[in-house]
């Protein structure tokens, strides 16, 4: 049995600017323990998702230390952007790969929130299975509003913070931490540059709104390429693959018209929701992941790490 893994997919409000997304990532390259998978800076919705892995005490040194470049170096005031968001450094999910129970990684968020808010001054908010309120388990109900809103209704009882008083950082506002299971970001982009079709396609598909099932989804404007997205993030691609959500995608743009013109993965994935989608498309019967000569070879080695 090898050592406790964990996934870390910190978000930051920045996706514009090369040196400081370096500067950001900089520590995830650097700390030992830490593994940087992937980076990936979005302009329009001005964002930078990091993908890590690596073991917890190695991890959150890594997440210290680019937040407070992060915040050193992005001011809430002037950002502007396609996602929501309610801080410079916004989301800190902690995810178990292996050896660790999701209690475990919920007790790590937890206790990486206090220090968090310690060493930075920013006020903490917990989600998912790090959530202390029934009401705070979901990421979208704590960012209503986004950082514009917060800003005038933190100080009200429902919006408190979990740890901090009830004020925002004045540049770095707020941050949410949480423990969760995988899951995947998933942006289908559309031929239209009308973000009305792309809003409704969001509403018709996500399940808050009565569409599929572990699905979440939002419609906007990709205005440097002149076409809109229904950027989604698929909680269980078990339940839900993602040819099922493609195809309903493809099935209510052709209602007003508009076709779709590519699909993105944003950061990692795991290989069986690509799997699920090629075995449907290519019409394979009965094929697993087992057949795939990488995946079996990892897995064998797997077993002395």
């Amino acid at each position: 049995m090898g050592k406790p893994l964990i996934e870390c997919v910190p978000n930051f409000s920045e996706g514009r600017d090369p040196a400081v997304i370096e500067a950001i990532v900089g520590p995830f390259k650097e700390k030992k323990g830490c593994i940087l998978l992937d980076h990936r800076a979005d302009k329009d919705h001005n964002r930078l998702v990091v993908s890590l892995a690596g073991e917890p005490e190695a991890l959150q040194d890594a997440l210290i230390e680019a937040s407070l470049l992060a915040i050193e170096k992005i001011d809430l005031e002037r950002h502007q952007g396609g996602h929501p968001r309610i801080g410079a450094i916004d989301v800190i999910p902690f995810i178990p790969l292996r050896n660790i129970p999701m209690g475990d990684c919920a007790r790590i968020a937890r206790g990486f929130g206090e220090r968090f808010h310690r060493e930075t001054g920013v006020p903490v908010y917990f989600y998912e299975e790090a959530a202390l309120r029934p009401d705070r388990k979901n990421l979208e109900v704590i960012r209503k509003g986004q950082y514009e809103a917060l800003k005038d209704h933190i100080t009200d009882p429902d919006r408190h913070p979990d740890i901090g008083e009830p004020r925002l950082h004045p540049s770095a506002g707020a941050t949410v931490i949480g423990a969760r299971t995988f899951l995947i970001a998933f942006n289908v982009n559309l031929d239209t540059p009308d973000v009305k079709v792309a809003r409704r396609i969001a509403k018709a598909i996500r399940a808050s709104s009565g569409g599929l099932g572990h699905v979440k989804g939002i419609g906007l404007a990709l205005e440097s390429r002149g076409i809109t997205q229904v950027s989604m993030n698929i909680t269980d691609h078990e339940k839900n693959a993602l040819y099922r959500i493609v195809e309903l995608i493809r099935l209510e743009a052709k209602r007003w018209g508009v076709s779709i013109l590519e699909t993105e993965v944003y950061g990692m994935i795991p290989a069986g929701a690509l799997i699920d989608s090629v075995s449907y498309y290519l019409q394979m019967e009965g094929f697993e992941s087992e057949q795939v000569i990488e995946l079996a070879l990892l897995d064998k080695l797997g077993e002395d790490l």
